[in-house]
């Protein structure tokens, strides 16, 4: 009860402030719509009716038998997991959160395994990082690669180290037989298609519909956070840095107003903050991928417990890897101003105000990112197959 009637008040509240400064909350609510239009929805769209697309026809079935060996090997999960995972790291939020939500729907995983996916598999986009940050925000393509390769790391590392602290379960009698493991694939796929049932035109309508709802509400939750932002920024204390409030609450406006901050540090400290905001997710991830998980046994809570931690690790992996990791990315100058857009030398706007130049679409690379996903998921079937053919010799 004093749950709900603090929750009363502070919508309440909310809605007042948004009556006594109308003009702030209009400009807040389009930046937030700016974001999701040029970023979310391009980088999302394609992944979420994949998504279900894969479910339907089997693909998922298929892959969760063909990458079983590796992914039981590094990360003490079934094979689907390698789905969620690439989606997520290809897609950004929260496709990853909701391809794990979907899994533990199928009871493909258990509560404590869908809660280590979510952990691995709710990541940013990789072209915001390379593209947006990088050579939009930072204008230097190789401190976009520079702070994609931390955030990995970061979330790799604590997952591979509870992994290797997780009792390998034995691999079912089926996954320990001589059968060629395509076949297997290939059987499970079969059944899957067979148990949905649906015809390819209904299957697509279906799947479109889905995508295009759950971006709707992703955009809700960008506006709802972005607004918010803009209603704490006065009770903000002067002794707090700008970019704190918003890298809290929405990771985009977030990561752009940690670009357009001073840093005594100088430009590693500033990399370090960007990447441990883009780590952490902000409010409005979390909320997205709450909306994923929603009736799964998956908890918020220990995806928090994650995110901080993530976030923790990317903030320190940049300082101490700062020198060896810039000098390994400044070769990667040159091709990556190949797909840089041309932007005017003026740097973020002032006080972290998104400006919608420095949110180039990413429309235009929807078919790249389609492309990274799909050699990932070749890439993984093929060392899982070799895996597997190693333990049975």
């Amino acid at each position: 009860m004093k749950r709900t009637l603090l929750l009363a008040c502070l919508s309440v509240l909310l809605v007042a402030s948004i009556i006594t400064r109308p003009d702030e909350a209009f400009q807040a609510s389009l930046q937030g719509l700016t974001v999701w239009w040029n970023i979310v929805f391009p980088g999302l769209l394609p992944f979420l009716t994949l998504l279900e697309l894969m479910l339907a026809f089997g693909v998922v079935h298929a892959l969760g038998t063909l990458l079983h060996p590796i992914m039981q090997k590094l990360f003490r999960l079934p094979g689907e997991a390698g789905i969620a995972l690439a989606l997520g790291w290809t897609g950004g939020f929260p496709c990853g959160a909701e391809a794990a939500a979907a899994l533990r729907k199928r009871d493909a995983l258990t509560v404590k395994q869908g809660n280590r996916l979510l952990a691995l598999s709710h990541m940013p986009n990789p072209l915001f990082m390379l593209l947006v940050v990088g050579t939009g925000f930072l204008h230097r393509p190789e401190l976009g690669a520079a702070i994609t390769i931390v955030v990995w790391l970061a979330a790799l590392l604590p997952v591979l180290v509870v992994a290797r602290m997780t009792k390998l379960e034995a691999a079912p009698a089926e996954a320990r037989s001589s059968a060629s493991l395509f076949r297997k694939a290939a059987r499970a796929m079969r059944e899957a298609r067979e148990r949905d049932g649906r015809s390819f035109g209904k299957l697509l309508g279906d799947a479109v519909t889905v995508a295009v709802y759950k971006l709707m509400a992703i955009g809700g939750f960008m506006i709802f956070c972005a607004v918010l932002v803009k209603l704490l920024e006065p009770l903000m204390p002067g002794s707090i840095p700008a970019f704190v409030l918003p890298g809290l609450v929405e990771s985009h406006i977030g990561a752009y107003a940690a670009s357009a901050a001073a840093f005594t540090g100088g430009l590693p400290w500033k990399a370090a903050a960007i990447a441990a905001v883009l780590s952490w997710g902000g409010l409005s991830a979390l909320l997205q991928a709450g909306a994923a998980i929603s009736g799964t046994g998956l908890t918020l809570r220990s995806l928090a417990a994650a995110r901080l931690l993530h976030s923790a690790t990317a903030f320190v992996l940049m300082l101490t890897c700062w020198k060896p990791i810039t000098v390994m990315m400044s070769g990667l100058s040159p091709a990556a101003a190949t797909f840089a857009w041309r932007y005017e030398e003026t740097g973020p706007g002032p006080s972290g105000v998104i400006r919608a130049s420095d949110l180039h679409s990413l429309w235009p690379y929807a078919p790249l990112l389609l492309l990274v996903f799909i050699c990932t998921m070749t890439l993984l079937v093929c060392v899982s197959a070799a895996t597997a053919k190693l333990k049975l010799r």
